[in-house]
């Protein structure tokens, strides 16, 4: 065989091996991280990143916010459905991972994150066509800031709903300042402090989702939803009603802090973190002593950051906790307990983060209320 035959065999295998690798790669499809398409009258939000439990990004909410404005003025859009794909999220939260190794490099991810995503918390709060928040599955941090400011938040037997960020040394943002301290008597600071977990139909329960409906019924919702020709609130209501009154999954069951609502009345009406912290000690209940256990893990600067946060709240709009919200993150970004506690939970996940300082006690008020001052120029505006 000739050596001229032998390089034109090679090269045809050369050849078809970068034919099957061109081939190969075009079949990669790459899905995207948000789907968004108008279904009959209804704009539909669909977070896909199931394999991170939706976890929501500055791509997301880059796509999520200029096309929510824009089916906020269409004619043709008279509802917004949001919802997660995967059956395990609605919305893990953020992308804390990326924000921090931003923030650790002096990267504008760590301003720009929280900058958009909170001007996107304040459209949806302020939304004038029906927005319903399809919340079946694990709800939290950004998760809930994409649902909890709608006017209609429907939760499933699979939801799963906390703002866990003390236990990272952040703070419940994505506008927990005003919703947070706007649920009945303390239960929102004992939420915000412990990150407890609320699941089910207690999310409706404590006043986070405003209805309940069995996972099982959500496509037939869907369906009678984007349906509807010109709904108002009202038509909204009554689906949803409609739906909930099928749904008797798990109702004869309590709401699970039932018996601790008062302790949690008095247990978290000290006008202190550290007095908080005394009254659990003192009181000497199972209860007491879980919740006390709990929070003496967390980092005692967002402890303080958190319990201002909602004092200040109550007494604020919804765009005016944000602006709040923002110059707390960006406090965050400055200080050291939030790479901590993502390196000990999320990282590392030895769960054994050195918090600094270590105590209440060294958390100086002057230290608390420097993380509120105004950021000047770099305040957040809308």
């Amino acid at each position: 065989m000739s050596l001229t035959v032998l390089t034109t065999a090679s090269r045809l295998k050369c050849i078809y091996r970068l034919q099957r690798i061109q081939g190969h790669m075009m079949s990669t499809h790459v899905e995207p991280e948000i789907l968004l398409k108008r279904v009959g009258r209804a704009g539909v939000i669909t977070m896909n990143r199931p394999k991170v439990l939706n976890a929501l990004n500055l791509t997301m909410i880059r796509q999520i916010y200029p096309q929510l404005k824009k089916w906020e003025k269409d004619n043709e859009t008279d509802i917004v459905i949001i919802k997660g794909i995967g059956g395990k999220a609605f919305c893990a939260g953020g992308d804390i991972r990326a924000v921090t190794e931003a923030g650790k490099a002096g990267e504008s991810l760590a301003q720009d994150f929280f900058r958009e995503e909170y001007i996107l918390n304040n459209v949806i709060g302020t939304c004038r066509k029906p927005y319903i928040a399809i919340i079946d599955g694990i709800t939290m941090g950004g998760g809930v800031g994409l649902s909890v400011h709608g006017r209609f938040r429907v939760a499933t037997e699979k939801t799963v709903f906390a703002m866990p960020e003390t236990a990272i040394g952040l703070f419940p943002d994505v506008g927990g300042g005003f919703f947070l301290p706007r649920l009945r008597g303390k239960l929102g600071l004992f939420l915000a402090l412990t990150g407890f977990r609320l699941k089910g139909r207690d999310v409706q329960r404590a006043g986070v989702a405003t209805h309940f409906v069995e996972s099982k019924k959500i496509p037939d919702l869907e369906k009678e939803l984007v349906n509807l020709k010109s709904p108002s609130d009202s038509e909204v209501s009554r689906v949803l009603e409609s739906f909930q009154d099928q749904s008797s999954l798990d109702s004869e069951k309590p709401f699970v802090l039932d018996k601790h609502i008062s302790d949690i009345d008095r247990l978290f009406s000290a006008t202190s973190v550290e007095g908080i912290m005394q009254k659990l000690k003192a009181d000497g209940s199972e209860f007491a002593k879980k919740q006390a256990e709990t929070l003496s893990k967390m980092s005692p600067t967002s402890l303080k950051i958190t319990y201002k946060q909602l004092q200040e709240g109550k007494k604020l709009s919804l765009q005016d906790v944000l602006v709040m919200e923002y110059r707390l993150s960006q406090a965050c970004m400055r200080g050291c307990d939030f790479y901590e506690g993502v390196r000990a939970v999320l990282v590392d996940k030895d769960q054994n983060p050195k918090w600094n300082p270590a105590t209440l006690e060294e958390v100086s008020d002057q230290s608390v209320t420097e993380c509120f001052s105004s950021l000047g120029e770099k305040d957040l505006t809308f």
